[in-house]
This record gives structure tokens, C-alpha cells and sequence, in this order.
């Protein structure tokens, strides 16, 4: 069950030639795809391209229309090695995943890919999940463009340069036998916005037209010597011919050229950050709302390869020009500085100087360097000038926007007494991987600390408080490769118990893209004696919710229900236990412990199972929903504490992190530490109450029935008891009035 199902916002992609496509960036990306003749889809999930996944799904039906193959992938690098069908044949395919980590994953089968090069168009969409809102290393894909020689867009965020970026990207590739990569950041997916649509169309070459006349070039393998002439041929045939594709057909835009009130200073952008440029333009009054300026755009909707002669011809009679490209190192700038430079060019290249060297470009800060070049070069009056210097532009509406910024950097502290705390990222209320750290903690005081292996996945919520566990984090699936250092043995031979084993954790997605084979059937390779904790939850959750192998739901297209241990004990794991119900904290605190101390040897596997809460609820609330509407009879449990049980200790605050447990006043005057309190966003998965008993914690918590709909009996017995605690609650309050002073 995916994040979000698009299956109402699909039947847009079935609008025809003249039509107006309105939507999100993710839709035009789809529909894109539809118009340029697309033979074969495929990918895997992630931020920001999650929902180009989950809109290519519910699409199938609009996608089999076409003859389009669409597939999930296994991981990135088997997305990569899809591509391989463009190589001899003129198929046209796209592959999508995220970037950085996805292109990482995916670098061996790109740069076979771009060495041998490819006949048809071969796409590669990444979602550049770079700056603040990021959950990745800070990196960019534009590294493995140059280093691979693969042409990079970055088009401008508005849906028709997206669109036209698709199918241009496509064209690009079969005019140079190059595959592209086409960089759709954050704000670009979920941009909304129109453009004219086309006619959806086949592939004239079909996939069954390529398995019934098979094709093969061996200079197109990556083998000696072909590969040493790959290199030449990036350099002497495909880089020429992709120069040539960019300038004539206009790929890369110049905007305020000609008649430009300011022609001798210039901006240079990438494309995807045009429309913060824009808007600081507006502000600096140097454009108007349309992003109609006054200085000279070079807009680099091709970030790579930079095309020497657009450079040259941009820049010729300007004093200065300042670029603005996000994130480092400053491939670009450099990039621009040596064409500059061996030209004999004298104008000045302004860019990290002026611009923050590192991180999100935010409108704030290209506020300010675009300020400090303006001021530099004479468009503005500098702030500090006085009155009657000459400036370019009025400096009224130029300072409204500096004190704005300026007002937001000088904002005082807030006094210690009143700091609200920051509160980290994580576990979703009722989440099942939260008793499997609550069980950790509980082991950890009988057991000791123990060096924990983590990865990538809702799981790595566990190194934040309460719970502070995990040591190291190396990439998706790699929980327990990152722990194969760590196996250490007694004297005595292989069978010995470790001193202290570790432990990895990798959830079920992590487990399928590869963790299975780089670290379960590497710990069984190499007699591994540590211990690997699979959290099986039925779904990536971390990418959206999305199916994988050991799904329980059945899916119409894709097999699921492949047991997790059944896979394990196939690559030769003796030790495996499941756990059917993570909130079962008994159970899940005993296999833990006779995992850290069985005398078995080999690696040991606990796979704990409980079905993501957040798509059990998405699941559930609209049953649910439906039946309270029909007046059919739903019961719901819900958690609470009794204030003057609860003793103020929060050890099940401290030992579970719940968002739905929260503190409140002590009713008894006497007593001054707040109590615990359930707040309504509760789900009932009970553990809660589970720590109340495994913890040795206080009697204070209970389990209530909610029964809306009830009836007549329910409502007869409902009524019987109130009564009764009624009368007792009265009968109590007199025998205390009697003894009150």
C-alpha cells in the first residue's frame, strides 16, 4: 500500500494533442513519458521520485495501452542494468530512483552503461534530494555526470520545461548514443502547474520486435580493447554531437539579451534554481513578477556538458557575471572559469565568493549575494552609502527585502526559562519497531551495552533519544555488512562465543534491495557470530509504504508472501527465530537475550514482524469510516493512566518515546511531579501497557473499549455499571466528608 494512491489524478495522462494538462510535476513527468514513446519503465522508490513510482503503478492499465513494460526494481542498480535493452535496439527506456544514494548504488551499471553507450534514448530520472529537507548525505549528482560523461538537465521548475525536458532529454541521448540524466529537485516533483498536452504514442520498435530479431554489437561491450575506445569516443564523436543537439535546438535559454538596461553584467543559473533568482531579482527590483529583467539570464537547463561557445557569447562585453549553482564543489564555476580564462576573457566570474560555498541555496541567501554583486557592480546603491549616490536601481524597494533578511538573522535568542526543546525526528505513533528498541534498552541493563550496526530505514529513528542506540550507519541494506569488523571470537576456535556480539538492524526493504546477499550470505561466508535484526513490517514504510516480497497483501501483478526466514535459512543461517508480534515486549526481550547468549554458532537472525501502523491506519480508518456511516457496531481500543496511580517516574516515557504519551499536572495537591497522560491520537497497539509489566513500572495503566454503535445489550450493561460506580463514588465521597476537618 503506497503513501498516496494517484489512481483519480491518472486519468489526466489520457489527455490528447492540444489539451490542458493540469497537475503536479510527478504527473507531467508521467505523462511526458507517455508522449515520447517510452518502450520500458522502471525504478525503485525514494525521495523526492517516490510518487513517479506510485503514479507509474496505479497507471499500469494507461501503460499496458501503450505496449510499456513498467517493473519496481529490486534496488537502483537493477533499475541501471534495465537500461541495458537501449543499447542495440532503438528502444526508448527511463529508470528513476533517487540521487545521490540511488546513482551510488546504481554507479557499476551507469558507467557500463555510459561507456558502451546506447542506440535508443535511455533516461535517467533522479530526484536531487539536496539541502535542509534532505534525509542523505549532502552530495551532488553532478559528480558521477562528469565522471561517467553522462549529459545532465536541470530544467527550469515549471511543468512545461519539465515536459520538454523529457522528450528533449530522450532526443539528446539518440543524437549523441549517450544516456541522460535528467536532476528533478524536491520543488520540481511537487510543482503544480498547466501545460498543453500531446498524443500519447506506441514505440514504432517494441520489445517483442527486439526478442524476435536479437541484435549484436561486441563493440559495444565493455570489454578490452572496446572499452579503451569507449573513452575516445565520449571525447571525439558523443560530446560533439550532444554540443551541437544543445545549440540548436536552443536547449540552454537566454533571457533580457537584447535591449537590457544593465547588458554589461549578467547572471548565470542552473535551471533549477531559476525561480529563486527570479523572485530575488523581483525584490531587488532589477525584474518584474513575470521574471522580465533588466540583467541578463544564461538559464543552464544542461548543466553538463557546459557548452563553451553559449558561455562565450553570454559573457562577451559584460564587466561581471555572477553564477548561481547550488551545493559543491563548484563544478560549474570552474568549469566557466577555465573557457573564461583561455579565451582571453576579461570579464570577472563572480560566484562562491559572493555566494554561500556550501548548502541550500534559499532564497534568503541568494537574496544576499545577489545584493553584494549588485552593489559591487553599481545596479544598486550599497546600504551604507549616503543619500544622493548614484545607483541603477531605486533604493527604496531595494531595502525592503534587506531588512526583512535582516530581521530574520538578528532575531534575539529565546530566554533559557522559556526554550521549548527540540524534539528529533521520530517512530510514528503505534509503530511495531518501537518495542524491538524498548526490548533493546530492557536487555541492555542485564547484558551491557552492545556495539549496534544500524541502516537506513524508519529503524535509524533508534540513535535519537529515548532510546540512543546505534553506532554506525553505512547505507540502505548494509546493517550487518557494517558490522562484519566486529567478530571477535575466544580462544578455542570458531564455535567460541564472541566477548560481546553486535548487532546489526536492517528493516524487510533493506533486507530485498541487498541486504540479503551482501550481508546475511556474507555473515554465513565468513562465520559471522553476530546477530541481525530484520524488522519485517510488511512494507518499505521509509519510501512510502510500497510492497516488497514478504508483503502479506496479495498484489494482482508482483508475488508476495516470501517469507524473510525461509530466504535466510536458503543462504545457510542455522540460528533464525521469528517473532510474529513485536508488541508481544515478553517474547521480543527472550529471543534478544538467548541471541546475545546462545553457545550456536554461525550469525543469528531475529526477524520481528508486525505490519506498519501508519499503512495498517491507512487501511483500517476508511473500513472504518464506512461502517460507523452504514451503523454497523466498531470497537476500538485506547490506553490511558489513572493520575493517582501514575507515581511521576516517565519510565515509560524514557523506555517507549511515544508522541501519544505526553505529561500533565499531578492532581494531588501533595505530590509535584506531573503524571503521564494518552492523548487522543492513541492507536491502542499496547505497548504501553506492555512495558507497565515487562519494566516492573507502575499499575497505572488501563485498556479501554471505545464501542460506537453499540447495542441495546451493550448500551443496558453500559448503563448498569455507571450506576453502580455511581453510587459507590457518592457512598465514598460521604464516608471522606465525614472525617473532613
Amino acid at each position: 500500500m503506497a503513501e498516496r494512491s494517484f489512481a483519480e489524478e491518472v486519468k489526466k495522462l489520457r489527455l490528447g494533442e492540444g489539451e490542458v494538462f493540469s497537475g503536479e510535476g510527478i504527473l507531467a513527468v508521467t505523462k511526458a513519458l507517455l508522449e515520447s514513446g517510452v518502450a520500458y519503465v522502471c525504478g525503485y522508490q525514494g525521495a523526492p521520485i517516490s510518487h513517479l513510482m506510485d503514479v507509474l503503478a496505479d497507471a499500469g492499465d494507461i501503460l499496458a495501452e501503450h505496449g510499456i513494460h513498467f517493473e519496481n526494481s529490486a534496488s537502483e542498480a537493477t533499475a541501471a542494468a534495465t537500461l541495458a535493452a537501449s543499447v542495440n535496439y532503438p528502444l526508448r527506456g527511463a529508470a528513476t530512483f533517487k540521487g545521490t544514494v540511488g546513482v551510488n548504488v546504481a554507479s557499476d551499471a551507469l558507467a557500463n552503461l555510459a561507456s558502451g553507450g546506447v542506440t535508443g534514448g535511455a533516461l535517467v530520472i533522479v530526484g536531487e534530494d539536496y539541502g535542509e529537507g534532505s534525509s542523505i548525505m549532502q552530495e551532488r549528482t553532478h559528480a558521477f555526470a562528469m565522471k561517467s560523461q553522462f549529459w545532465l538537465l536541470d530544467p527550469r521548475p515549471n511543468l512545461p520545461a519539465i515536459v520538454a525536458a523529457v522528450k528533449q532529454g530522450f532526443e539528446l541521448s539518440e543524437a549523441s548514443r549517450t544516456p541522460v540524466m535528467l536532476m528533478l529537485r524536491i520543488r520540481a516533483c511537487h510543482v503544480h502547474g498547466q501545460f498543453t498536452a500531446s498524443t500519447n504514442r506506441r514505440s514504432g520498435f517494441t520489445l517483442h520486435d527486439a526478442m524476435s530479431a536479437p541484435r549484436r554489437d561486441t563493440s559495444r561491450i565493455v570489454l578490452p580493447p572496446a572499452s579503451y575506445l569507449h573513452e575516445q569516443e565520449k571525447l571525439r564523436d558523443r560530446w560533439p554531437a550532444a554540443v551541437r543537439f544543445i545549440q540548436e535546438r536552443g536547449l540552454n535559454e537566454f533571457f533580457g539579451t537584447e535591449g537590457s538596461e544593465h547588458a554589461d553584467l549578467g547572471f548565470i543559473v542552473q535551471g533549477g534554481n531559476y525561480n529563486t533568482l527570479a523572485r530575488v531579482l523581483e525584490r531587488l527590483g532589477l525584474a518584474d513578477v513575470y521574471g522580465d529583467t533588466t540583467v541578463p539570464l544564461y538559464v543552464m537547463n544542461v548543466a553538463y556538458p557546459v557548452v563553451d561557445a553559449e558561455v562565450l557569447r553570454f559573457c562577451e562585453g559584460k564587466r561581471a557575471v555572477l553564477l548561481v549553482e547550488e551545493g559543491q564543489p563548484n563544478y560549474i564555476e570552474q568549469n566557466i572559469a577555465t573557457i573564461l580564462r583561455r579565451a582571453g576573457s576579461s570579464t570577472v566570474l563572480h560566484g562562491k565568493d559572493l555566494l554561500p560555498p556550501a548548502g541550500e541555496y534559499t532564497a534568503a541567501e541568494v537574496l544576499a549575494g545577489v545584493r553584494r554583486f549588485a552593489e559591487r557592480h553599481g545596479l544598486l546603491r550599497p546600504r551604507d552609502a549616503p543619500e544622493g549616490t548614484a545607483a541603477a536601481a531605486p533604493a527604496a524597494p531595494a531595502e525592503r527585502p534587506a531588512q526583512a533578511a535582516s530581521r530574520v538573522i538578528a532575531l534575539q535568542p529565546v530566554p533559557a526559562q522559556g526554550t521549548v526543546h527540540a524534539r528529533p525526528p521520530g517512530f510514528c505513533t503505534g509503530c511495531p519497531e518501537r518495542p524491538i528498541f524498548t526490548a533493546m534498552k530492557l536487555v541492555e541493563r542485564e547484558l551491557g551495552e552492545h556495539h549496534i550496526s544500524a541502516d537506513i530505514g524508519c529503524h535509524l529513528f533508534s540513535i535519537l533519544p529515548p532510546f540512543n542506540l546505534g553506532n554506525t550507519t553505512m547505507g540502505y541494506g548494509l546493517g550487518t555488512a557494517g558490522a562484519s569488523a566486529f567478530n571477535e571470537r575466544r580462544a578455542g576456535g570458531a564455535g567460541g562465543l564472541p566477548v560481546k556480539r553486535a548487532i546489526s538492524v536492517m528493516g524487510d526493504g533493506g533486507f530485498w534491495h541487498n541486504g540479503l546477499t551482501s550481508g546475511i550470505a556474507h555473515a554465513v561466508f565468513n562465520k559471522s557470530d553476530n546477530l541481525t535484526i530484520v524488522v519485517d513490517n510488511s512494507y518499505t514504510s521509509a519510501t512510502g509504504g510500497q510492497d516488497v516480497l514478504s508483503s502479506k497483501a496479495a498484489h494482482p501483478t508482483r508475488s508476495t508472501g516470501h517469507a524473510i526466514e525461509s530466504a535466510v535459512r536458503g543462504v545457510g543461517v542455522q540460528w533464525v527465530r521469528t517473532v510474529p508480534r513485536t508488541y508481544d515486549l515478553k517474547a521480543m526481550t527472550a529471543a534478544l537475550k538467548e541471541a546475545l547468549t546462545t553457545r550456536a554458532p554461525g550469525p543469528k537472525v531475529l526477524v520481528a514482524q508486525s505490519e506498519c501502523m501508519l499503512n495498517k491506519q491507512r487501511r483500517e480508518k476508511p473500513l472504518q469510516r464506512r461502517r460507523l456511516a452504514a451503523g454497523e457496531r466498531v470497537e476500538r481500543e485506547r490506553f490511558g493512566v489513572d493520575p493517582d496511580t501514575c507515581t511521576g517516574d516517565h519510565s515509560c516515557i524514557r523506555l517507549s518515546g511515544c508522541p501519544s504519551l505526553t505529561i500533565r499536572d499531578n492532581p494531588d495537591p501533595l505530590r509535584t511531579d506531573p503524571v503521564t497522560a494518552v492523548i487522543d491520537s492513541c492507536v491502542g497497539c499496547g505497548l504501553c501497557g506492555e512495558l507497565a509489566h515487562a519494566a516492573v513500572l507502575c499499575p497505572s495503566f488501563y485498556k479501554a473499549r471505545i464501542v460506537s454503535n453499540a447495542g441495546t445489550l451493550e448500551r443496558l450493561r453500559a448503563r448498569l455499571r455507571g450506576a453502580v460506580i455511581g453510587w459507590l463514588q457518592r457512598r465514598s465521597a460521604a464516608r471522606r466528608a465525614r472525617f473532613a476537618f
